[in-house]
This record gives C-alpha cells, sequence and structure tokens, in this order.
C-alpha cells in the first residue's frame, strides 16, 4: 500500500469549479502513478474554510468511483496559507516504492510542497528554477 499526495488551487467557491478541478487533480494523480480506479483504496479531501459550496469526493463519484472510501474534511485556517486548496492524501495498491510515487500539486499549489512535487520522467517542471 502506497499513499499519494495532491493539492490545487480553485478559482473560487463555485461547485463547477470544485468538481473541475477535483477531475483535473485526481485524474493527473491516477496518470502519473499509472493507477486505476480498481489500485484506490480510499481517498481524502480536504478544502480550504473558503470552500463550501460542493464536495470534493461528488467529483471523484461522478468519475465512477462509487466503491471507494472518500471523506471531505476541513484544512485549518492556518494564516497566510494558500486559499482555495483543495487537498487529495489518496491510499492506493501499487508495487512502486514509496520514493517512486509522483505527488501532483497542480498550478499556485505548487508552493505547497515543492519538495515533493518532482515532475515525472520527459516533463518540465511546473517550478522555476532556483524555487
Amino acid at each position: 500500500m502506497r499513499a499519494v499526495r495532491g493539492a490545487t488551487q480553485v478559482a473560487g467557491d463555485d461547485p463547477a469549479l470544485i468538481e473541475a478541478a477535483t477531475t483535473e487533480l485526481l485524474g493527473e494523480i491516477l496518470r502519473q502513478n499509472q493507477l486505476e480506479d480498481a489500485d484506490l483504496i480510499s481517498i481524502v479531501f480536504t478544502t480550504t474554510h473558503d470552500l463550501r459550496s460542493a464536495f470534493p469526493a461528488a467529483a471523484a463519484r461522478k468519475l465512477g468511483l462509487v466503491d471507494v472510501p472518500m471523506l471531505c474534511t476541513s484544512e485549518i485556517a492556518v494564516p497566510g496559507s494558500l486559499d482555495r486548496a483543495i487537498r487529495i492524501l489518496a491510499h492506493v495498491h501499487s508495487p512502486r516504492p514509496r520514493d517512486a510515487m509522483h505527488h501532483v500539486y497542480l498550478g499556485a499549489a505548487a508552493v505547497l510542497r515543492p519538495d515533493l512535487c518532482a515532475p515525472p520522467p520527459g516533463t518540465q517542471s511546473p517550478l522555476p528554477q532556483g524555487a
């Protein structure tokens, strides 16, 4: 069993934006780690306090993940932290070693964990050189 992290920032508190951002992030986590639906054990979603219009898990269910246990919860409101953020912690079956898992931080969320979000081989880093 492995755990994969990821995050993204949503443009605003709108159900359609939350659904689109969740779908993109979850899709990238699956793609970059060569995972299929059957590999998913459970998913924990967190949102910042300013996202209240939709559950990210509802977007995952629309992708067909109806038998994967999922939980949505709130991040603590740390002053100065990234706003409008959706985070994912997915537990998965994978033969890869822990250090070979690709954690996915999209857009502005890449600042959250630059140490974890090295790009997959053959792609370019989302972070500027020296960041």
